[in-house]
């Protein structure tokens, strides 16, 4: 009985515990706010709840002017064929500030299901009250009033570009995380962007931190005056040089939605808009560098907090075997500019050239990571050595001055290796690093070598005089071919006389398609391109220039057979007849179309080039 007793209390205290973990009861409400301004205080709960007790001392700072407006709103969600419901309940009131200042909201209550879970704590900035916008009284033709906000001035009060420093006073190599914000009037609508220019950073070496595409506007309160926040870039920056350095104004052009004042009845009727450009610009931004006090011998160009770590493949090997000392630096600061620690092994050793890698996120702390140094050596002898500890300094510029750490020493016991392992090819984790040990004396190369006479070379002999002059030759023929394609080419004339007969065929063989598909009109239309076509090219007289009269008057000046001129004629009379005639069926149109095809291989036999 005892036994089943607590394991009834287990359960009911796990089934507590994990409806306390499910319910959610959220408060939510402006971060800032203006003197008089109303705004919401809302409540959000996954489960149905009952008195909901309002954070104590509210009234003392907001005045409740409503609420609770009491709402619930239901999702389904179908995930892996398993739908579940969730059904929210939300609890709002309108407040009014009472007095300026910053105020933390404390935990709201709510019973749910006999136990009381309490919200999280809020803090509102309630600012001086601005301008507001102003109204214009406009009088319709209906007797009725419309008021409607006046367009607000787009000077820099109300719309402007800023650059955001985490600090201004830094040591060379300090990061400083930098924040490019537009700040926009709550009451004026961007709609997009043009012309972004951000800043380059000069003297600086630089991080980006990756931020959303989407630009999200948040309130945030600046110099006494809530604007609109809008984060377009954030970058770490790593002052490399002395003195002050100049962040150089930099500009964007906005595109900012504007009511045009109403001219007639139906302009004020019909909401008229249009979009302007706003150009804005920052203000220059100085950041003063310190030099870093006189560096210790091990200094690496560190500027952090950071922390060395080491451990090595083995520490029993044999002669020529490879070792890997694997050295880590890992913390926050400029890791990535941080220097390989020297290692000093005896001279027994065959030392290759460190290979470092570094893994580094940059996020608003700043840049943070590790950086992997492997160091490859080899013993040559037997014995015992000692690889010695790596002294890492760095400067901290939480307390200005250099801090120091170290790597353990690791004692190496090398054996001699046997023949086999003395001509072992050893590598590291590059290609360029092979390299053969204990191979001095190579074997003579077996096989059946190819022999040939000492003295005697291919320079000189019979076949390299033959084959110089036949790619002599080839080559002249070739040069004066091409020169002749060329001339060709470049006489648009002769070129276009040349390819006339292979594009009319190429019409008339489209013609023949469309005798085919029993498309008359296309039928006519293409044999009388192919014959215009073809004289164009072949007399050198533009289409648009082109006509029966001239045609004939060419063809005869060419020499042409009079017959052939009067099939031509008879030819283009068909079909421009054919195309405001109907037509005269598949068989007539068969015969023009042999007839054209047998005029125009007459007239490519008799016009002369």
């Amino acid at each position: 009985m005892i036994k089943k007793f607590v394991i009834y209390v287990f359960l009911f205290c796990t089934t507590l515990i994990a409806r306390a973990e499910q319910t959610r009861f959220e408060m939510t409400a402006p971060n800032a706010v203006e003197m008089g301004q109303q705004f919401r205080l809302s409540f959000s709960l996954n489960e149905r709840g009952s008195n909901l007790k309002l954070p104590p001392g509210l009234s003392d700072n907001f005045q409740i002017l409503m609420g609770p407006s009491q709402g619930s709103s239901t999702s389904i969600q179908t995930i892996n064929g398993k739908t579940t419901t969730q059904v929210n309940y939300s609890y709002t009131y309108i407040l009014r500030a009472k007095k300026e200042g910053t105020f933390e909201i404390r935990p709201a209550s709510i019973d749910v299901g006999g136990k009381v879970f309490e919200s999280n704590t809020l803090k509102i900035q309630v600012v001086k009250a601005s301008s507001a916008p102003t109204t214009q009284q406009q009088q319709n033709s209906g007797g009725q009033q419309q008021s409607a906000p006046q367009n607000i001035s787009l000077d820099k009060e109300n719309l402007f570009l800023r650059v955001a420093l985490s600090k201004i006073n830094a040591y060379r190599g300090e990061q400083i995380i930098a924040t490019v914000k537009l700040y926009v009037d709550p009451n004026i609508p961007i709609s997009g962007f043009d012309e972004v220019n951000l800043p380059t950073y000069e003297g600086f070496y630089t991080q980006d931190i990756e931020i959303p595409q989407q630009i999200n506007f948040t309130r945030e309160v600046y110099n006494d005056k809530i604007y609109q926040i809008g984060i377009l870039k954030k970058t770490i920056l790593f002052p490399q040089q002395n003195g002050a350095l100049k962040i150089e104004p930099f500009s964007m052009a906005l595109l900012v939605r504007q009511r045009v004042k109403a001219r007639s009845f139906f302009d004020d009727f019909f909401d008229n808009y249009r979009t302007v450009k706003a150009r804005v610009t920052s203000e220059q931004v100085t950041v003063r560098v310190k030099d870093l006090p006189s560096a210790p011998a091990n200094y690496l160009g560190g500027v952090g907090s950071f922390n060395i770590t080491s451990n090595i493949s083995s520490e029993n090997v044999t002669t020529n075997d490879a070792v890997t000392l694997t050295v880590k630096i890992s913390g926050n600061g400029n890791i990535r500019l941080v220097r390989n620690p020297e290692l000093k092994l005896p001279t027994d050793f065959e030392v290759y050239d460190p290979r470092a890698t570094d893994n580094v996120t940059a996020t608003d702390n700043g840049a943070s990571g590790t950086k992997t140094v492997e160091y490859l050596f080899q013993p040559r002898f037997e014995g015992d050595y000692t690889i010695p500890s790596l002294k890492f300094a760095y400067f901290n510029p939480s307390t200005g001055s250099y801090e120091t750490k170290s790597t353990p020493e690791y004692n190496l016991h090398v054996e001699k290796g046997n023949e086999e392992q003395s001509a072992t090819i050893v590598s590291s984790l590059r290609k360029e690093d092979v390299q053969l040990i204990g191979q001095d004396i190579r074997f003579i190369k077996q096989g059946n070598p190819s022999l040939k006479t000492k003295g005697t070379t291919f320079y000189g002999s019979l076949a390299f005089y033959l084959i110089y002059i036949i790619s002599t030759v080839l080559f002249v023929v070739l040069y004066f071919v091409y020169r002749k394609k060329a001339r060709e080419n470049a006489n648009i004339a002769l070129v276009r006389n040349k390819k006339a007969n292979r594009i009319a065929t190429k019409r008339l063989k489209a013609a023949s398609g469309f005798m085919k598909q029993n498309n008359n009109e296309a039928f006519h239309e293409a044999i009388l391109k192919a014959f215009w076509g073809y004289l164009s090219d072949k007399l050198g007289i533009p289409v648009a220039d082109l006509n029966r009269e001239t045609a004939i008057t060419k063809l005869q000046d060419r020499n042409v057979e009079e017959t052939v001129i009067k099939d031509f004629e008879e030819v283009v009379e068909q079909c421009e007849f054919a195309r405001y005639a109907p037509a005269g069926g598949s068989e007539a149109r068969h015969e023009l179309y042999k007839k054209a095809e047998s005029t125009m291989s007459r007239f490519e036999k008799q016009i002369k080039r």
